[in-house]
């Protein structure tokens, strides 16, 4: 499976981004695809996934509330909805994907640069 994230830029303080994470390839063994985020020097940090063919999804704490996970299986796409931007938001986000790996995330997109800033 392969994995191509898009949508990252540049927003404004309380602002809107939708992310979008593209999957091509043996697409039918995704079990999940979660989203994460890093910024240089720090470790990466998980934000969410959600089941591919079930759509069970979980936040991490910091973005809950804020940020929605979901998925088109039937244009191999997640998304990931971020409201209420943050200036701490600013981070590289990554999108992954568990392919027949149980609970490892053994498929990783590029990463997509959004900056939150006035």
């Amino acid at each position: 499976v392969q994995l191509q994230a898009s949508g990252g830029g540049l927003v404004q303080p309380g602002g809107s981004l939708r992310l979008s994470c593209s999957a091509s390839g043996t697409t039918y063994y995704i079990y999940k695809m979660g989203w994460f985020r890093q910024v240089p020097g720090k470790e990466r940090e998980f934000l969410a996934h959600i089941t591919w063919t079930g759509g069970s999804t979980l936040y991490a704490d910091s973005v809950r509330g804020r940020f929605t996970i979901s998925r088109d299986k039937a244009k191999n796409t997640g998304f990931l909805q971020m409201n209420s931007l943050k200036p701490e938001d600013t981070a590289s986000y990554y999108c992954a994907a568990s392919v027949r790996a149980g609970n490892m995330y053994n498929a990783w997109g590029q990463g997509t640069l959004v900056t939150v800033s006035s």
